[in-house]
């Protein structure tokens, strides 16, 4: 992590949005029994987490949500540029429940896909926060 002073309750939020970073990509390598389902819902929760954290960061008060669109939206105030990352949000927050019930599935591609959104969107968080990769 970086080196300048960061929130106790940022930092925390950092590291569970790592936690699931690395889900999504465990279950996208795994070769037995892969769970793509997973793997995008975790996607979605590390970048839930991240803007979560960029808040938190920024004092800005946040609800209780899964929408990333919406969090975004709050974000946008101290990232301007990041109104970009609408449709990877928007992408990304079908993941958060429709994906983990019956009557929905997640192919490969559509993981990979919600895997290398989350990455992109991480970097730009972290970057925020004075975070080195």
């Amino acid at each position: 992590m970086g080196r300048f002073s960061m929130k106790r309750l940022t930092r925390e939020w950092v590291e569970k949005a790592e936690g699931d970073l690395q889900t999504a990509q465990r279950e996208i390598r795994a070769r037995k029994s892969p769970n793509y389902d997973s793997a995008c819902f975790h996607a979605q929760q590390c970048v839930e987490k991240y803007l979560k954290a960029r808040l938190q960061e920024a004092g800005i008060h946040f609800p209780h949500t899964h929408d990333l669109v919406s969090l975004l939206g709050l974000a946008l105030a101290l990232q301007p540029l990041w109104a970009g990352l609408r449709d990877s949000a928007k992408i990304l927050t079908q993941h958060a429940v429709k994906a983990r019930y019956p009557g929905s599935w997640v192919t490969r591609a559509q993981a990979r896909d919600a895997v290398v959104r989350c990455q992109e969107i991480r970097v730009m968080v972290r970057q925020s926060l004075g975070l080195r990769e």
